[in-house]
């Protein structure tokens, strides 16, 4: 009687000599290295019976884990326009707003981009003003002097960067 059993690596069903098992040898079709089982089966494994509430138990935890799982897939927040300020905010001067945004750019230009996000973040909740400002800055002719150092196309991927994230 032969050993039958499939490369590991190509899948091929192998037929060896019963001499042959528990030995190293090669598959005749990819010719990688593998290793032939024994015919040796030795006694046959008990098995254990079910427990049968074992698997009960395993079948609720599975069961709860689904329904808090579609629970959490199903909440959502949504919000509707800014939230609702608590105390007293913070008001920026047009000033003080139009230093963050130039600000901003030169950081960007000069890639010191954890600062540029900080800034941003100072920005982000005067949103409506600052997109009138820097509308006004891409659109004037004659860019700000501390922006005229600035190469044209950066400052423009800058202030298109600044707009998305403000919009």
């Amino acid at each position: 009687m032969s050993i039958i059993f499939h490369c590991e690596y190509c899948g091929k069903e192998i037929r060896a000599a019963d001499d042959a098992g528990g030995k190293w040898g090669k598959c005749p079709t990819c010719h990688n290295k593998l290793y032939v089982p024994s015919q040796d089966f030795g006694e046959e494994l008990k098995l254990a019976p079910l427990d049968t509430d074992l698997i009960e138990k395993e079948k609720q935890l599975m069961a709860e884990t689904h329904k808090l799982t579609q629970d959490i897939l199903q909440e959502r927040e949504v919000r509707e326009g800014l939230p609702e300020p608590s105390g007293a905010m913070y008001e920026m001067s047009e000033r003080e707003l139009k230093e963050n945004v130039i600000l901003y750019m030169r950081q960007m230009a000069t890639d010191d981009l954890d600062e540029a996000e900080r800034t941003a973040a100072l920005i982000a909740p005067f949103a409506r003003q600052a997109l009138k400002i820097i509308d006004r800055i891409a659109l004037s002719e004659i860019p700000e002097p501390e922006l005229a150092d600035i190469p044209p196309q950066i400052l423009s991927g800058s202030i298109r960067v600044l707009r998305n994230r403000l919009s």
